[in-house]
């Protein structure tokens, strides 16, 4: 199951640059993640200061 970023998000980018696919990337109010990339490692969720990334 693929991450999605919840409106906790306060775009810190700390979740993009940690991601080891590369499949976060800044959206209009908040950080996306390609669900089709994502490989479901939970690394945006460890290193997210709100707990923004929650699995779908």
């Amino acid at each position: 199951m693929a991450y999605k970023i919840t409106d906790k998000c306060i775009s810190c980018g700390a979740c993009a640059s940690e991601c080891p696919v590369g499949c976060i990337s800044q959206g209009d109010d908040k950080f996306v993640i390609d669900s089709s990339a994502c490989i479901s490692c939970g690394t945006c969720g460890g290193v997210c200061p709100v707990g923004a990334p929650e699995e779908e």
